[in-house]
């Protein structure tokens, strides 16, 4: 009884901390529940590109991921839609200009030296050294004039190429552009080796902060492998998201309510413990959900009341079963234990299958398809849990030590109950499909 008691305390430990997490951390919604902008983005062909094939596209869908998360847009989602085209879903952004302009820039780096030409002119030219060769970007200031500036540091291959490039111009300028612009153009007093350089902004004052912040999430995000035409825009306004939202409640609230109503007219005591049961695994459930975080679209929140229903199927499973030994003349706590034994085999099968279908989907559907999969699949594995853990520790501290004087709590009638298999157990521990000692 002891441990069966801090098992209580630590599933409702598990409670308060979901209901903490629900009231404090925010809720990630789709674009369907909270508005925002879908754009399609399709792949051009160029001189250097005749043909976009599938390792292009996947390239470019991972470049324009990563511009579209430095953005700090969260839970954004980048699709592949035919053979040459990107489906971009942004939610809660209202600059979509900005966003368009920031998905569409090329983010070109490259390192020039200068070039004497035959009428004694000095041009630049490529050097070799580009933002391929980047391995990352950030934000500084100059520590004398607290300029803004952009710190480069280059991957292992760029570091060699900058220091071989620096020994090659000492003495000399090395311009740096930017998207085709030149940004600085600094004299190389010595050879570089560290792997780091510097961007300054060429007018006087350097870079505005927006400008260099801009120009490091680019750099960060890399270049695109291909040009790419924004071709179809469209905007989610958050009237449909929130009646949709109002909707979804509605629909819980009824569907959480007539199961609940079912499960305690059916099986009376049985059905009120699975109702707390069922509580506290929506509350840990959605919980998980902002954890994560889980973005919450329309099939994700189909999913989640999906979940409910399984989760009440395993309790059905187990009461019946249990309502089958007390049949038979078994004592009260042999019935619960046996019970819970005979059906974990029938939840346990039923549950990997379901999380095996979800995996399918998620790996090879569509985005919408993918957040039913994704809350479909925590809930189904939060629902073992559930049926395991919680009820059976519910049913173990109410009728462990009692006896069954009113079989019709457990919807069954007097006459039901066998005379033929009652036995005594000297330990209840041991009490599992009427084993003795």
């Amino acid at each position: 009884m002891k441990n069966k008691l801090i098992l209580f305390w630590i599933i409702m430990a598990i409670t308060f901390a979901s209901i903490y997490v629900i009231w404090k951390k925010p809720t990630s919604l789709g674009l369907d529940l909270v508005g925002g902008s879908r754009l399609m983005l399709e792949a051009q062909t160029s001189d250097s590109v005749p043909k976009i094939t599938p390792e292009i596209m996947d390239s470019l869908q991972y470049a324009i991921e990563n511009r579209v998360n430095a953005m700090g847009v969260g839970e954004t989602i980048v699709q592949r839609v035919g053979a040459k085209r990107l489906l971009i879903e942004i939610p809660n952004i209202t600059d979509t200009a900005k966003a368009k302009e920031f998905i569409g820039q090329t983010a070109q780096l490259e390192f020039k030296r200068p070039k004497k030409n035959f009428d004694g002119s000095t041009t630049w030219e490529s050097t070799g050294l580009t933002g391929k060769d980047l391995k990352k970007a950030l934000v500084g200031s100059a520590p004398a004039t607290g300029e803004w500036l952009v710190e480069l540091e280059f991957n292992l291959e760029g570091a060699k190429k900058f220091s071989d490039l620096t020994k090659e111009l000492t003495g000399k300028q090395m311009a740096i552009f930017f998207n085709g612009k030149e940004q600085s153009a600094p004299r190389v007093n010595e050879q570089i080796s560290g792997g780091k350089a510097q961007i300054t902004g060429g007018a006087e004052g350097g870079f505005e902060y927006e400008q260099a912040k801009e120009m490091v999430d680019l750099l960060n995000a890399g270049a695109l492998p291909v040009g790419a035409e924004i071709i179809q825009e469209e905007s989610v306004g958050p009237t449909l998201g929130q009646d949709s939202i109002n909707k979804s409640k509605i629909a819980g609230f009824v569907g959480i309510t007539a199961v609940m109503i079912f499960m305690i007219g059916y099986y009376r005591v049985l059905g009120l413990i699975s109702c707390f049961a069922l509580i506290i695994y929506a509350l840990i459930n959605f919980a998980i959900f902002k954890l994560v975080p889980v973005t919450l679209t329309l099939t994700g929140i189909a999913g989640f009341i999906l979940s409910i229903g399984m989760a009440i199927d395993a309790n059905i499973l187990i009461f019946e079963r249990t309502k089958e030994e007390l049949r038979m003349g078994r004592t009260l706590f042999t019935a619960i234990n046996s019970g819970f034994d005979r059906a974990f085999t029938s939840i346990f099968d039923s549950n990997v299958s379901t999380v095996m279908t979800c995996l399918i989907l998620y790996h090879f559907g569509a985005s919408m398809v993918k957040g039913f999969a994704l809350t479909l699949t925590i809930g189904v594995c939060l629902s073992m849990f559930s049926a395991i853990t919680v009820t059976k520790n519910f049913m173990h501290l109410i009728f462990g030590s009692s006896e069954l004087k009113y079989p019709q709590l457990f919807g069954l009638k007097k006459e039901e109950i066998e005379n033929t298999y009652q036995a005594q157990e000297t330990k209840r521990e041991k009490a599992k499909f009427g084993v003795l000692d």
